[in-house]
């Protein structure tokens, strides 16, 4: 969908002023800036926007398409790549760095926060309303409300699903056309009259590139295993693939959209039928010259590790071993640097794949010994000691992603797993020494990632000894996740967690300490990862102090959710009341009471969507927001301003997206599987580069 780009919305809270033509399939979800590397040369053209045709946006004719230069804004222009493989810094256009510094602990935190806030799962739980009688009446007097917010099977089946095709039927309007096919596929079901594969099928004959990659995305969205045979023929540009686009080759980005697809459908099915049938294609497209275009092997690297089957059954060790084996051939084939960026991007599918394996089961001690094989062949990129040496640096950032994911805590050298404690005393010397900042950064967060009380230690020495701007954000952000994830632990054993008192009290001290408001704003998620609630009082004097200040304010706010600080919720409405032309923090403060459970949240922004300015950068907030909370009141209100068609193309656009967030059928927004636990430093135009790529979809 053509809008404002907000890196707010997708990372840091400024905004990037861009052309109104950039197209995002239904809305921008996130992404840093642009992440994409400049073309090797082979692997692809850099293709920021659709191939095919466009049409001039509510920006007015004569504004430049996806293909031509972009206007600065405020946080300098939208377009161009990192500075090569080895740099640290943010995109550059002909050598010269615009935009934002990829090295920033923000970037990391917007790829992987949803698990953390987990916003559908506090909405659809209980409670209260601000301004009503429920509302906190007082010390050890709240009243909770005891109605849950998610919609119903009636609500979505007999209302929503309806009103989303007769819009998509009586529009030929791109961003309406492209909205509603997302919003119907994150339903992923059938009611007795509509049936949602035929309308995506119809819809890839459109002859707009931008439709017609959102209705191969779009099939599989919907994570029905029966669009997997006409995904693989989309994918691999067969005589029947070329026919249902309408005559012709696939596009490159259709057909990357496709293999997606397939690892999308691959990720929810529990038929291990289907995901060796979908493992076969996305093999043969791996080993396939004719697929060698970067834009086209990322996905389907990405989307064999998404297949993650249940080893467990025979059939389901079948198929983990034959994803893992494609994955391994292509890491182990001696290719160009350029081809290298497109190779880092198998470590962290490598990881994602053995998230799925109980290595406490004896059964699977062959899968354990596998993955034992992969961390050492992973610390040898990290050490230096690879069998043969690689120049881009994207694969030691990869191989220190997967090694985070793939190791274990490492708590004192007799209680630890010997090849743990290798990995991470690694870590932690790269951590320290490494060359690559973002490398270094990365190494911070798998310890972080990793656990355990030595991690922990190493960590806080890093918390106290870092430089202000960058090392003690990212040493936060990894205290943070690691307090999280023992809590989590605890609870999953049945157990309550325990508060870390010492970390919450040194992360308060620096709360107090630092003058940098990015730093702050780190120190403020982390004290709410970490569940420290006694920095509550102090962060809601901060927020009041520094609610001007749209990206510490909205990560104060998301830290206080974090933190489950009951007493912000007035405070935090009246900043979303009085964000209207404020998108970033506006966006973040709405999460934020709705992971509070203010069952307000939702209708204030209703209200807001249908009132005043219709700007891009406000109704994209207001969108996102309004589909990460889910509330079920909302249906008709967002029906009728998705269905008014005196309301101008991207208000009713925005109206479909957010429907399709209230009614998705997942907790987590649909492509967080995708994003989370990736080196977004070797990203590809497909994968992101906050414009078109399947992160970049609300």
């Amino acid at each position: 969908m053509k809008k404002f780009l907000l890196s707010g919305l997708a990372v840091t809270g400024l905004l990037l002023a861009v052309p109104d033509t950039v197209q995002a399939h239904g809305g921008q979800y996130r992404g840093p800036g642009d992440v994409v590397p400049p073309n090797p040369g082979g692997g692809g053209g850099r293709t920021p926007g659709p191939s095919g045709p466009s049409t001039p946006g509510p920006g007015g004719p004569g504004t430049p398409g996806p293909g031509g230069p972009s206007t600065p804004g405020p946080g300098g222009p939208g377009t161009g790549g990192p500075a090569g493989p080895g740099g640290g810094g943010g995109p550059t256009t002909g050598g010269v760095q615009l935009g934002d510094d990829l090295t920033k602990w923000q970037f990391w935190w917007e790829f992987n926060k949803d698990p953390f806030i987990n916003l559908r799962a506090a909405v659809f739980k209980q409670g209260t309303v601000t301004n009503s009688e429920e509302f906190f009446m007082g010390p050890g007097r709240q009243n909770v409300s005891k109605d849950t917010l998610k919609p119903t099977d009636a609500q979505i089946l007999n209302e929503i699903l309806p009103a989303l095709q007769r819009t998509l039927e009586s529009s030929d309007q791109r961003d309406i056309v492209s909205s509603c096919l997302i919003a119907m596929a994150k339903i992923g079901r059938d009611n007795d009259q509509i049936k949602i594969l035929p309308i995506f099928k119809e819809n890839l004959k459109r002859p707009i590139q931008e439709v017609a990659e959102s209705a191969a995305v779009a099939m599989g969205i919907s994570q029905m295993p029966e669009a997997v045979p006409d995904l693989i023929e989309l994918a691999t540009n067969t005589s029947k693939g070329k026919e249902m686009v309408g005559g012709g080759d696939v596009n490159d980005r259709t057909r990357a959209f496709a293999a997606f697809g397939l690892g999308l459908v691959g990720y929810a099915t529990s038929d291990n039928d289907v995901k060796l049938q979908i493992h076969k294609a996305l093999d043969e497209m791996l080993k396939d010259e004719a697929s060698s275009n970067r834009n086209i092997r990322v996905p389907v690297i990405n989307a064999l590790g998404l297949l993650r089957p249940d080893v467990s059954d025979e059939q389901g060790k079948q198929v983990f071993l034959a994803a893992i084996n494609s994955l391994r051939d292509y890491w182990n084939e001696k290719l160009g640097t350029g081809e290298q960026l497109i190779q880092a991007n198998v470590p962290p599918a490598i990881a994602k794949l053995f998230e799925n394996v109980d290595v406490e089961d004896e059964a699977n001690a062959d899968l354990v010994a596998l993955k034992n094989e992969f961390k050492e062949t992973f610390l040898d990129e990290v050490t230096g000691r690879a069998r043969f040496k690689r120049e881009a640096i994207t694969i030691v950032q990869s191989a220190i992603v997967a090694l985070g994911r793939l190791s274990g805590p490492y708590d004192d050298r007799k209680d630890s797993d010997e090849l743990d404690v290798k990995v991470c005393e690694a870590l932690l010397d790269y951590s320290q020494k490494g060359k690559d900042q973002q490398a270094r950064y990365f190494a911070m967060m798998a310890l972080g990632q990793a656990g355990g009380t030595q991690n922990r230690e190493n960590l806080l020495k890093m918390l106290e000894k870092g430089g202000k701007a960058l090392e003690k954000p990212w040493a936060a952000i990894s205290l943070g996740v690691l307090a999280y994830n023992e809590n989590k632990f605890m609870e999953d054993m049945g157990r309550s967690g325990v508060v870390d008192s010492t970390l919450g009290e040194r992360l308060q001290y620096w709360l107090g300490e630092l003058k940098n408001p990015e730093a702050v704003g780190a120190m403020a998620v982390a004290l709410g990862l970490a569940k420290y609630a006694d920095a509550g009082d102090q962060m809601r004097e901060l927020l009041e102090k520094e609610k001007n200040k749209d990206e510490l304010a909205g990560y104060l706010c998301i830290g206080l959710a974090l933190m489950n600080d009951q007493r912000s919720l007035e405070q935090i409405s009246r900043l979303v009341e009085d964000s209207v032309r404020r998108p970033a923090r506006l966006q973040q403060a709405a999460i934020a009471l709705g992971k509070l459970g203010d069952k307000n949240a939702a209708n204030t922004l209703v209200e807001m969507m249908t009132t005043g300015d219709q700007n891009l950068a406000k109704m994209s907030a207001i969108a996102s927001a309004l589909g990460f909370i889910g509330d079920r009141r909302t249906v008709t209100p967002l029906i009728k301003v998705m269905s008014d068609e005196s309301l101008p193309d991207i208000s009713r656009a925005f109206g479909a997206v957010a429907l399709g967030g209230v009614a998705m059928q997942e907790l987590l927004p649909w492509n967080t599987k995708i994003g989370i636990n990736m080196n977004y430093r070797a990203a590809v135009e497909t994968l992101t580069n906050q414009i078109s790529g399947i992160l970049d979809i609300l």
